[in-house]
């Protein structure tokens, strides 16, 4: 007898739409993790390796770097309508690991500003499909369990991009940059043969389509966009640090070795999911939501600012640990804030809007960071992404009196 189960009908929230053993669990993360690390292998040393093995100068590196995040914004809602309205989630899945491997094999054949630059727009085309993962990794759960889905699914997503991202610098520094993408590219072939055993029933996980009221009504919203325009500033400062130039201040003003990226890596990313895991359920509920988003800008603002004055990897070390906690409290409440008060009918079109809306701050703030460190140094794009973080307490502290004005209001009338 097949194990698959039919979609459970509407209004049931007691079982799970699709009934997944163990195994199928197991299958399902391991697709996960192997689709995060082909998108994240190259991360820690692609700035160097554009700047320094490539001789790109600051401002195109930039324009690269940004690429990832532009094809986002014109293509994760579209991405997310189309999966809705076919209904089956794995091709989206299989699309996504066949360009993270392709983009992998572009940086490696292609060692020129145009392969560069054609592998990162792909790795951006990759990145856009992952609605379909959580669309179908939450049907494994009763909708009553759908926090532990996405709690479960987030942990897969930094076991991914820590896996990557841990063993970028050692493969660099011991084969050559080339052995990074090359793995990177294994990461996406083995991924998208194993995405073959994940299930998904034979009518796939139906979904309301977005549709043009519900979209008309998400664009209207005032609160998404007040959390969108927080998680765009929260983005730019992420993509300008560590997953822009960051890497490139350690190997060119402190001489860190490729290995050493790899240890830099794990100085942001392990204390960026312990806060992700401990923010929405322990920091938050104890110091506020809006205290806690202020406090992560502001020690986001200061580590920042902090490292073109750092003079040894220690103290490089040291910024990262602390802007990597920081960094990690507000994206999961933003997530939470997007969908706030949205009746459950508009919950998705609420998440693919402030998807592709933060998608712009991964464009935008490498892109300028590129134009302003080609201006006047590589330490000016950290002023900048310093300075981002630093309006965005004020931006803070002003959205939420009017949040709470607006969340009065409603219960007055």
């Amino acid at each position: 007898m097949s194990s698959q189960k039919a979609a459970a009908p509407a209004g049931d929230t007691g079982a799970a739409l699709v009934h997944a053993t163990r195994r199928d669990h197991v299958i399902f993360g391991l697709v996960t993790i192997l689709y995060w690390c082909s998108l994240y292998t190259y991360v820690p040393i692609l700035s160097p390796y554009l700047l320094e093995e490539l001789g790109i100068g600051a401002a195109m590196t930039g324009v690269i770097l940004g690429s990832y995040g532009l094809v986002q914004i014109a293509l994760r809602l579209p991405a997310g309508i189309l999966s809705d309205r076919v209904g089956r989630r794995k091709p989206f899945m299989a699309i996504g690991l066949l360009c993270g491997a392709l983009s992998c094999l572009l940086f490696a054949l292609g060692a020129s500003p145009g392969g560069a630059l054609a592998g990162r727009i792909v790795s951006g085309l990759c990145s856009s499909v992952w609605a379909a993962y959580t669309v179908l990794y939450a049907a494994y759960y009763p909708a009553r369990e759908a926090p532990r889905a996405m709690g479960t699914i987030s942990f897969l997503i930094v076991a991914g991009q820590l896996l990557g991202m841990g063993v970028s610098g050692w493969l660099a520094d011991r084969y050559g940059y080339t052995a990074t993408f090359y793995a990177g590219a294994a990461a996406g072939v083995v991924g998208l043969l194993a995405a073959a055993l994940v299930k998904e029933p034979p009518e796939g996980v139906k979904r309301q389509p977005i549709g043009v009221a519900s979209l008309l009504s998400g664009i209207r919203s005032p609160q998404l966009w007040k959390v969108s325009l927080l998680s765009i500033m929260a983005h730019s400062v992420l993509f300008i640090t560590m997953f822009g130039f960051t890497p490139s201040y350690a190997t060119i003003h402190l001489g860190a070795s490729r290995w050493e990226l790899s240890l830099l890596s794990f100085a942001f990313m392990i204390p960026h999911a312990a806060a992700s895991w401990f923010s929405g359920r322990w920091i938050a509920p104890k110091a506020g939501t809006w205290k806690t988003i202020s406090a992560a800008f502001l020690f986001s603002a200061l580590c920042t600012l902090l490292i073109p004055y750092t003079v040894d990897l220690n103290q490089l070390y040291l910024t990262q640990i602390v802007n990597g906690f920081a960094q990690g409290l507000h994206f999961p409440l933003f997530l939470s804030l997007c969908i706030a008060g949205v009746e459950p009918a508009r919950q998705a079109t609420a998440m693919g809007l402030y998807q592709a809306a933060y998608a712009i701050g991964m464009f935008a703030g490498p892109f300028a960071a590129g134009f302003v460190n080609d201006w006047l140094g590589l330490e000016a794009g950290f002023w900048l992404g310093g300075g981002i973080a630093a309006v965005s307490v004020l931006l803070t502290v002003f959205v939420a009196q009017t949040w709470q004005k607006a969340s009065a209001a409603k219960t007055g009338a």
